[in-house]
């Protein structure tokens, strides 16, 4: 089965350790990965922003580069989702470059989505010693479908116990250009998010899409947490926090 891994902006240019770990459970499954040198963004901040020209540029390139993948993974929900969902809408006056990313999007998936329906894994490489709170990024969560799948795959991780939040699948705030173009509210809504974060009692919250990794470490460094882990699902999973 040969994977075609898409690292994403964020992860490439704040967070590598993210893409390491996601290659390492891949890897660790039996996939054969590839990991496109040349990749760079799906079109997603242009695409919400309104650049359909830089989008489209950008989406092609995408189809170009992971064309002849089995599967096509990601561990963001927002640029799973972009590839899945959007793709059709970029494309739609495009008969050709259509059902090219119709193709694509049918076998593109979120990194939790893709080790449990998929692959169907049974472990885990990673151990963590400790409580964890999920956080369930809108995206991953309204576009594709993800909640069920990284309590499954948290569940497999020796010394791991889960402890919900209240809210948990309420927005922190990111949103991607949200955040610059509303910054007070965002910044009240990623408040909330990191009381109901130390409420359920967790040294670390876990998530899926770096956007909002950011976003709720950045406000719970700002009022003074300096304890509480903000971890990827992929680093727990692969035992690389």
């Amino acid at each position: 089965m040969r994977v075609g891994l898409i690292v994403t902006c964020l992860v490439d240019l704040m967070r590598p350790g993210v893409g390491f770990a996601a290659l390492e459970l891949l890897e660790s499954a039996g996939c054969e990965v590839t990991v496109p040198a040349k990749q760079t963004c799906c079109g997603q901040p242009g695409w919400n922003s309104g650049d359909r020209g830089s989008a489209r540029a950008l989406a092609m390139k995408l189809l170009d580069e992971f064309s002849d993948c089995d599967y096509v993974v990601a561990p963001s929900g927002s640029c799973a989702g972009m590839v899945k969902v959007h793709y059709a809408d970029v494309f739609k006056d495009d008969e050709y470059q259509l059902a090219r990313a119709k193709k694509l999007a049918a076998r593109t998936h979120e990194l939790t989505d893709f080790l449990v329906n998929i692959l169907k894994i049974e472990r885990v490489p990673g151990t963590f010693a400790g409580t964890v709170t999920y956080h369930d990024s809108c995206s991953g969560l309204r576009e594709l479908g993800v909640k069920a799948q990284p309590r499954a795959l948290l569940a497999m991780v020796p010394g791991l116990r889960l402890a919900e939040m209240s809210e948990s699948e309420t927005c922190c705030g990111f949103g991607g250009s949200f955040a610059i173009k509303f910054g007070d509210i965002s910044a009240q809504m990623a408040a909330a998010k990191c009381a109901h974060i130390r409420a359920s009692g967790a040294s670390a919250v876990v998530l899926g899409d770096l956007g909002c990794m950011l976003n709720i470490e950045g406000r719970l460094r700002k009022e003074g947490d300096t304890t509480t882990q903000v971890l990827h699902i992929a680093e727990v999973l692969a035992g690389r926090k």
